[in-house]
């Protein structure tokens, strides 16, 4: 492992290693207008959801890691603390890295990236009307916690109201993320897009109680096959297959083949075991597993 301390290195330097690391990071695509009405739009990746009762989010317009100046993003709100974040999807994230761009104050990004106005209902900023999902906030507190280049403006941010485009939800009104495709922050010049292949299903472990990894007898939790991941989902079962289910299972004739084709080596009977319920793993069949990795034990 490298190691490195914030102070032995510049400050863009460990900058460049936290937006690298700490990823992927949501986007809050936020417009605010100053005390004369003016709007500003800018995307922010120091972004997440804080609670939900009351709704809370945090976003922080840092101050600039090159000069220190502050941004209009952060000027306004101190004018006048309400926000709308708006929540980036692919249709529309050149338009928001566009938005990014460092224009002189009074400019509008809406009209520089090519983005609708959208009157807002409870607060002064308009909201994106391409954006998927908008939450009209008021600012609760602004918590500054530093003076130099990169220090962090933490704007707390209580919804108001909120705002799903009907397009993006489920036959049950819920989100889909497929529909909503959204982007997020990597390090440097990179996103990525929260679709296709890179979405998986994890269930949470509310139901039940997992044994957990330290209760996988020794011979299957150091196994040369297994990951981490298998691990994991063997170890979120309540309990082990019964003696009597494992020896039906290993009636099965697949069971029965393996069985015969590797009784005289024992390391590769294990290895092939092994295999076959990460396979089963993969398919989300944890139970058949176990009793898979069970028949020799």
């Amino acid at each position: 492992m490298k190691t490195v301390e914030p102070g032995e290195v510049s400050v863009g330097e460990f900058h460049a290693y936290m937006l690298g690391a700490i990823v992927p990071r949501p986007i809050a695509f936020v417009s605010t207008v100053d005390r004369d009405g003016n709007v500003n739009l800018s995307p922010f990746s120091f972004f997440n959801a804080f609670g939900s009762n009351p709704p809370v989010v945090v976003f922080s317009p840092s101050r600039r890691v090159r000069d220190n100046t502050t941004k209009h993003s952060l000027e306004n709100v101190l004018e006048v603390p309400e926000v709308v974040i708006n929540i980036v999807n692919y249709a529309m994230v050149e338009q928001m890295s566009l938005a990014s761009t460092e224009y002189e104050k009074g400019i509008n990004e809406f009209q520089k990236a090519g983005l609708t106005e959208v009157t807002s209902k409870l607060v002064a900023p308009p909201r994106v009307k391409e954006a998927p999902v908008a939450f009209e906030c008021k600012v609760k507190e602004v918590i500054s916690l530093g003076e130099e280049g990169g220090a962090a403006n933490l704007v707390v941010c209580e919804i108001v109201l909120g705002h799903f485009d009907e397009l993006i939800l489920d036959e049950k009104g819920k989100i889909d993320p497929f529909k909503l495709d959204a982007v997020a922050r990597m390090g440097g010049n990179w996103y990525c897009r929260a679709n296709g292949a890179s979405l998986f299903e994890i269930e949470k472990p509310v139901k039940n109680r997992g044994i957990g990894v330290d209760q996988i007898p020794d011979k299957i939790r150091y196994s040369v096959v297994l990951t981490g991941n298998d691990l994991g989902k063997l170890g979120n079962v309540e309990m082990l297959p019964s003696e009597e289910e494992v020896n039906l299972y290993g009636e099965l004739s697949e069971m029965e083949e393996i069985r015969i084709r590797f009784q005289n080596d024992e390391e590769s009977l294990i290895f092939h075991l092994h295999e076959y319920a990460q396979e089963l793993l993969q398919e989300g069949k944890t139970e058949e597993a176990w009793k898979v990795l069970l028949q020799h034990y």
